[in-house]
């Protein structure tokens, strides 16, 4: 357990880096996404985005995070990639 704030903090931006790279390799995979896609409704896929929300929601329960977290940290994530993927289509047709 961290003895300090400026040991919470360490860890906290240590685990930032990753999320960052992890971030990274989504992006990659988003983008690669976008040429596979025919439309606009395609990179949107409302349903889609509904059944990763559900299993993000039950993965962070058991891990201990709080769904309702993981859950505006995933929609955010999802919004923010999905206009890049839509800029990406756009490229692509």
């Amino acid at each position: 357990m961290p003895e300090s704030l400026a040991e919470v903090r360490a860890r906290i931006d240590a685990i930032d880096t990753e999320l960052v790279r992890l971030l990274a390799d989504r992006q990659q995979l988003v983008e690669q996404a976008a040429k596979f896609k025919k439309d606009e409704n395609a990179v949107r896929a409302p349903d889609r985005v509904e059944q990763v929300i559900a299993n993000v929601r039950a993965k962070a329960e058991q891990a201990g995070l709080a769904p309702d977290v993981a859950e505006s940290v995933w929609r955010a994530m999802i919004r923010a990639f999905i206009d890049l993927e839509l800029s990406e289509h756009e490229r692509y047709r």
